[in-house]
């Protein structure tokens, strides 16, 4: 071999050293592979931070036939949120999850805005809200074939919400309160289902009562869809023993309306002692991998003078979190809960049963 051909050869070797070690850096990065889908774009689940994982900006309860953007001034609610929002980043919180859906006051440009202004990470949804009698899901929807419905949602993700350019980045839905679940309830898990089928958002029902979450969890099995893809919403309804059971089968966990309440006995239903008294045994079970928190506050109300009153998002810092500690929770125990936990379920994956 000449000399000249030697040194070809080895530059050659070289720049297909340099490409085949590119792809492997670009394949590799944590931000290709697994994501969330925040209100900026996509994000790796490890930048999340501490994570409120429900909570709520605005709501409207006029009706999905009377809302719209025009019941609320965007400068206002921003003005009277703003600080709200501010005082639980300076306690720690990185990651806002709004859980407003659509036709109930969802808007991205205002979630978006905020994040601009706060530096805090938001993330919106798609889906509908049934509970409340259908009064928050347009009429059409139950015209359409379940496919039709599902395309609309899976849309949202893939081009964005109207012109916003903000994709959502978990389907929030909600079924009524009742002894089963009715039919049309039966058509929103199961648009969920096939929207998550396309688009690995995790799925976030407000259920409560535990025959309606292993209903759900029933009907998305039937669609080949793991449990993990499952959020029980207000789990805290539920009995100590489905809370156990839905977490083994992989749903996540999710107790809601943790705030303190002035006068509250120690240790009644819905004290801050009693929700750290749950997470304690879901700790005891092994299944604290499996648990999520949150205030559900917020809501600021068009129609109402000034919004409302604006609850806050700090109570999980002030009183649950140092009611844990007296129970033991190690600082990797609470980082499970606020970190990990939320960077797992809402990381955009498509979870099969037996995968």
């Amino acid at each position: 071999m000449e000399k000249d051909d030697y040194y070809d050869l080895k530059i050659i070797l070289w720049l297909i050293l340099f490409i085949v070690f590119g792809i492997i850096v670009i394949a590799c990065k944590p931000g290709i592979r697994d994501y969330v889908m925040t209100v900026n774009g996509p994000e790796s689940p490890g930048k999340m931070g501490v994570t409120l994982e429900h909570e709520h900006i605005l709501v409207d309860f006029i009706g999905a036939d009377s809302t719209g953007y025009f019941r609320w001034n965007r400068d206002s609610v921003i003005e009277k949120v703003l600080p709200v929002v501010i005082k639980a980043k300076e306690k720690g919180m990185k990651t806002f999850i709004d859980c407003t859906p659509s036709y109930l006051g969802r808007d991205p440009w205002l979630l978006k805005e905020l994040s601009r202004k706060s530096g805090v990470v938001f993330i919106t949804n798609t889906g509908y809200y049934g509970s409340g009698k259908n009064k928050y899901v347009p009429e059409k929807f139950f015209e359409k074939d379940n496919e039709t419905s599902a395309a609309e949602w899976i849309s949202e993700f893939e081009n964005g919400i109207e012109e916003s350019g903000v994709k959502p980045g978990f389907i929030k839905i909600a079924v009524e309160n009742d002894s089963v679940i009715s039919p049309e309830h039966r058509k929103i898990v199961t648009v969920a289902g096939l929207t998550h089928l396309k688009t690995g958002m995790v799925i976030a029902s407000h259920t409560g009562p535990e025959n309606l979450a292993f209903g759900q969890i029933d009907i998305l099995k039937g669609l080949g869809i793991n449990p993990s893809a499952f959020i029980w919403v207000h789990a805290q309804r539920g009995s100590m023993e489905a809370l156990i059971s839905a977490a083994r089968q992989g749903a996540w966990i999710s107790l809601d309306n943790i705030r303190y309440r002035p006068g509250l006995e120690s240790g009644a239903d819905n004290s801050i002692e009693w929700y750290a008294g749950r997470i304690a045994e879901l700790k005891k079970q092994g299944l604290l991998d499996k648990v999520l928190i949150s205030h559900d506050s917020g809501w600021y109300r068009p129609g109402e003078p000034g919004g409302g009153n604006i609850s806050g998002f700090t109570d999980l810092f002030d009183y649950l979190i140092p009611e844990l500690r007296i129970k033991g929770f190690s600082q990797q125990d609470i980082d499970q809960i606020l970190v990990k936990n939320p960077g797992e379920a809402f990381k955009i994956k498509i979870r099969k049963l037996n995968e």
